[in-house]
């Protein structure tokens, strides 16, 4: 058992002396930057991480890519306009607003308004529908089903008088 918590506390003390990962570029101001442009953009295999943090192989391709066109001077707004021309304003997380992306911007407005309205229409007829039923829930009970109904209620309403005393 001792021997057992002592080689836990040596992985544990191995694991506290971790180093950070070393940058894949030679040149760290080019990481930098890369890394700034890649969070500014999708990754498309998982579409809800950005470039940066992805660990599919597009998106090392694509950090490779920028790599390069870094390194060839392209400024970030040419970088940006090459990921773009490439795979569309999807890939960018804040595309810009035009004609093209008015769905990726008010999309969800959209859905919710037509649930919202599809709810309220809802109830509105359920509401209709309870109303017209307790109108004609005397009118629905036959003579024998009332006489049924009273039957059943009459022995709860002994015992509840029975246990009002």
């Amino acid at each position: 058992m001792k021997i057992l918590l002592a080689l836990s506390l040596a992985l544990l003390c191995a694991f506290a002396q971790a180093k950070e990962a070393a940058p894949m570029a030679a040149d760290e101001a080019v990481e930098k930057r890369m890394v700034a442009i890649s969070d500014e953009l999708r990754c498309l295999v998982c579409q809800n991480e950005s470039l940066s943090g992805s660990h599919a192989e597009l998106a090392q391709d694509l950090r490779r890519e920028i790599r390069t066109l870094i390194k060839q001077g392209k400024s970030d707004a040419e970088i940006m306009d090459f990921m773009v021309s490439r795979y569309g304003d999807f890939v960018r997380y804040r595309p810009p607003l035009k004609a093209t992306t008015y769905l990726l911007w008010f999309g969800p407005f959209l859905l919710l308004a037509g649930a919202i309205a599809a709810l309220v229409m809802y109830l509105r007829s359920r509401g209709r529908q309870v109303a017209e039923s307790a109108g004609r829930s005397d009118a629905a009970l036959s003579p024998e089903e009332r006489q049924q109904a009273e039957a059943l209620l009459k022995p709860n309403e002994m015992n509840e008088s029975e246990n009002k005393r």
